[in-house]
């Protein structure tokens, strides 16, 4: 057998290991099915962890149908809330696991379709609800609105949101503390019968000013 005819015999058996490296590059590398499932459930880990870190000093918890916002008016809404106010994207089956358990489950009714969570960690709402609706506004987007929310252990739906952005501001309550006080007994007793929420914050207010009477007197 000639030279020739051994190489065109050996050469199927013993290819040109450099040819397989160059193949061998051009092949995808996938990760394992194992890999892609354990990247899956840390992420989700991680998402129901930073809601939960959220509702640390929370004071609303709201859900905002998201369906249909670009990613532009998603930046502008973020950068238009104030430091006071976070927005997560987040399933709302991770959402219900965190908030499982917790005087914040009331929120369930919430969990269809596409939501963002608004997490409000200040006593005024008003202040911090106002930008999302000059938002809504300037951008005129149509469906983005709240799906509901959780205030005080109670739900709140859409509609009902007024009540929550119309709440009396620290000053309005401080203003109307001093009036009382200064006012005859009748109309305090008339402060004293207000719903719990503004009896709470007038309280608040007023502990506060005793406070910062006694820093100024040290």
């Amino acid at each position: 057998m000639s030279l020739s005819s051994q190489t065109l015999t050996l050469a199927p058996k013993h290819p040109n290991p450099l040819l397989l490296l160059r193949r061998s590059k051009t092949l995808p590398a996938f990760p394992s099915t194992a890999i892609r499932a354990a990247i899956s459930r840390t992420k989700k880990e991680e998402t129901v962890t930073t809601v939960k870190t959220q509702l640390e000093n929370c004071y609303l918890l709201a859900g905002i149908k998201y369906k249909g916002f670009t990613v532009k008016q998603f930046q502008k809404l973020r950068r238009s809330l104030p430091e006071t106010v976070s927005v997560v994207v987040a399933k709302n089956t991770l959402v219900e696991k965190a908030i499982e358990g917790t005087e914040w489950e009331s929120l369930k009714p919430c969990m269809k379709g596409m939501n963002a969570w608004m997490f409000v960690h200040t006593e005024e709402l008003p202040t911090a609800l106002k930008p999302f609706r000059t938002f809504q506004k300037e951008s005129k987007v149509v469906d983005g609105d709240f799906s509901g929310g959780v205030f005080e252990g109670k739900f709140y739906e859409p509609g009902e949101f007024k009540s929550l952005e119309s709440m009396p501001t620290r000053e309005e309550v401080y203003g109307k503390l001093l009036g009382s006080l200064q006012a005859p007994a009748t109309k305090l007793v008339g402060t004293l019968q207000a719903p719990a929420r503004d009896l709470v914050f007038t309280l608040k207010a007023y502990v506060k000013k005793l406070e910062e009477e006694e820093t100024s007197n040290a």
